[in-house]
């Protein structure tokens, strides 16, 4: 796979996370993006999608780029972004996976009354 498709695909993927997102309420819809990518994108994706970020961003959804803010940047220290648990705050060896019981579920999205 080439360098073009890969960041097309990587450009798709971040687009569906916030697709998702933007159905659920407006205070939410950034962390929620920046959430998802930071507990399940590895830094290697991460390390891409700033990349592409910092060359403008083409391709990404609006929502996707103010979510940039909340992700952590794959050389940041553990801990510093949003989305990870008190183990890896804290300087813990990381998730155990869904053998461990960890679930992969996103947070719980609060309910807002109509």
């Amino acid at each position: 796979m080439s360098h073009d498709q890969s960041q097309e695909k990587l450009v798709r993927m971040a687009n569906q996370i916030a697709t998702f997102f933007l159905s659920q309420p407006e205070e939410v819809r950034a962390e929620g993006v920046a959430t998802h990518i930071n507990k399940f994108w590895e830094p290697r994706m991460r390390r891409h999608l700033f990349e592409h970020i910092d060359l403008g961003g083409a391709g990404l959804l609006p929502l996707v780029i103010e979510a940039s803010t909340l992700i952590r940047r794959p050389e940041a220290r553990v801990g510093s972004g949003v989305g990870v648990g008190d183990e890896a705050a804290e300087g813990g060896s990381g998730g155990k996976g869904v053998v461990a019981g960890e679930s992969l579920s996103e947070p719980s999205i609060p309910e807002t009354s109509s």
